[in-house]
């Protein structure tokens, strides 16, 4: 089985391949540059110094968000194509949860990764490894940081915050939870495309013209919309 993953849920684009449990190759860049421009080529790229050809792919994972609204839709959009174009299975992963997997493996505890969401908002979900692997203990969700902090403030084992976007909120994290609080290192907030890979090998494909990203809110703009025709309130 020879798997191809591709994340562009945020400033990270990554892309892996996987074959029979082995990781061939993978490529990371955390810029702010466009990923639409820059997807296809990492993955001719990847796809050639692997010496694979697209029919030898077996399944495409892909990170299915939340994330940057445009980012998530550009890989999931990819991903479709590619699996519909070689009739293979697709399998969607949260973009918190390949996070969470590629750190907190030897953590005695839990795994808080996050991403940003503006106005003391963030997009987190509570992970824990055990013996059948990682477990999502509490669902991907947009929350106030400080409403997040409140819930872990009583969990029985100490966080592991991980993702590009802490240092936006570390210091707020270590005022409310103390030495409860522990945070990865830099080279574990870069969520790896491998990891990704892994935890899709074992899924069922997805219904691929059915399947959708999870941005967990409505895009701004679509809000806006939405909101001036009525449709939803301002609360």
């Amino acid at each position: 089985m020879t798997i191809l993953a591709i994340d562009t849920s945020n400033y990270c684009l990554g892309v892996a391949l996987l074959e029979d449990n082995q990781v061939l190759g993978e490529y990371i860049t955390n810029l702010k540059k466009n990923h639409s421009v820059r997807i296809m080529p990492a993955i001719e790229t990847l796809m050639k110094d692997c010496e694979r050809v697209p029919a030898d792919l077996t399944k495409i994972v892909v990170a299915k968000g939340p994330g940057s609204y445009t980012g998530v839709r550009i890989g999931v959009t990819i991903a479709k194509t590619l699996a519909w174009t070689l009739q293979i299975p697709l399998v969607g992963i949260s973009s918190l949860e390949i996070l969470a997997a590629g750190t907190g493996r030897y953590f005695d505890g839990y795994i808080s990764p996050l991403f940003d969401a503006r106005r003391g908002q963030v997009y987190t979900g509570l992970y824990q490894f055990e013996n059948e692997g990682l477990v999502n203990v509490e669902p991907d969700q947009l929350i106030l940081l400080v409403d997040w902090a409140a819930k872990l403030v009583e969990a029985p084992k100490p966080i592991l915050f991980v993702g590009n976007d802490l240092q936006i909120h570390r210091t707020k994290i270590e005022e409310l939870l103390g030495l409860k609080a522990m945070f990865a290192g830099i080279t574990e907030h870069n969520p790896r495309p491998s990891e990704l890979a892994l935890l899709g090998s074992d899924k069922q494909g997805e219904d691929i013209h059915s399947f959708v990203p999870n941005y967990i809110r409505l895009a701004e703009a679509e809000a806006k919309w939405l909101e001036a025709k009525g449709k939803i309130s301002n609360g």
